[in-house]
């Protein structure tokens, strides 16, 4: 193991607080999914015990994580399994699309909007505008909100799987046209209002000061060998921490990005260095990764299409 890496798993093991269910929620869409989409409680406390989540944690978090319909569990004999719900498959395949895809959809200047025409009391609107902001949608004022390509039909789909299908009745979806009026306020004006990009970035920029020398003496060290269990850990949490700022990126086009926006290197390195570790960390979950009957679930085939080949950004220097 580099020392880059053991830096990286310490500092996450050394922190006061760890937000268990999310991690969990990263290990399902990275490392579960791919398998099936269920897992042997035992196995998953097995697979997260060298991050330090002890298995009193684990269990708790994972029940949380049923109650609140992410999970479900099955039983079998006297252990369970763990599987996704039809709503949390889907809230994992969408998250997939953005976190694994090449790049950004292509954008047809056309603003995704979502109205809030109904009533809705404090407690509500402050879950609703969460729930979107981790869609990626802005806010203009309390009763817009935008995104420049979401699936305005999958956003709603969301907020069902969230548990507000009574706010539907009360939300407008509509797609923008473009304004003809050339003393209207422009596409910019509209960025700058929704969206808070410099905190995005400096997330970003963080994201790249942590994970950069790792690959940097992953390169330079072509012996450099990681670990079976320590590139299934360093894959989790590279995913995990990448997973939190992109649910909340609007994926704005290139030209309403500032210049040299971070986001871009995050992308790529994310996907260098997760291609790395791909083939040691599966060792791993081949090794512990297991069913309640025992059994292994073998990889799905449409894992080989994460981080495809074809990233227009593949030429930018890391």
């Amino acid at each position: 193991m580099t020392e880059s890496i053991r830096r990286r798993l310490d500092a996450f093991r050394q922190q006061r607080r760890v937000q268990a269910g999310s991690l969990i929620t990263s290990v399902f869409g990275d490392a579960v999914l791919p398998h099936g989409g269920r897992i042997w409680l035992g196995s998953l406390i097995r697979l997260l015990e060298p991050l330090e989540l002890s298995e009193r944690l684990v269990r708790t978090s994972v029940f949380r994580l049923a109650k609140d319909e992410w999970l479900r569990a099955e039983a079998k004999g006297r252990r369970a399994d763990y599987e996704l719900t039809p709503a949390g498959h889907r809230r994992f395949e969408e998250a997939s699309r953005h976190i694994y895809s090449s790049h950004a959809p292509q954008w047809d200047r056309r603003w995704r909007l979502i109205l809030a025409v109904g009533e809705f009391d404090p407690r509500e609107r402050e879950r609703l505008r969460n729930a979107l902001f981790w869609q990626g949608f802005g806010a203009l004022g309390a009763d817009c909100f935008v995104h420049p390509s979401a699936d305005l039909t999958a956003a709603l789909d969301a907020l069902v799987a969230e548990g507000m299908a009574d706010f539907l009745g009360r939300l407008m979806p509509l797609l923008a046209a473009d304004s003809l009026s050339g003393l209207s306020a422009n596409d910019a004006d509209l960025v700058r209002r929704a969206w808070d990009l410099e905190d995005l970035a400096a997330d970003y920029g963080e994201f790249v000061a942590t994970y950069l020398p790792i690959l940097a003496d992953l390169r330079r060290d072509r012996h450099a060998e990681v670990g079976d269990e320590e590139a299934f850990l360093l894959r989790i949490l590279l995913i995990h921490d990448y997973r939190r700022m992109l649910l909340r990126d609007p994926e704005l086009p290139d030209v309403l990005l500032p210049p040299d926006w971070p986001g871009q290197r995050a992308r790529l390195l994310c996907r260098d260095l997760y291609r790395r570790l791909v083939e040691p960390s599966e060792r791993h979950l081949q090794a512990h990764l297991r069913l309640a009957d025992g059994g292994f679930p073998p990889l799905d085939p449409s894992f080989a299409d994460r981080f495809p080949d074809d990233d227009p950004l593949a030429a930018i220097a890391l």
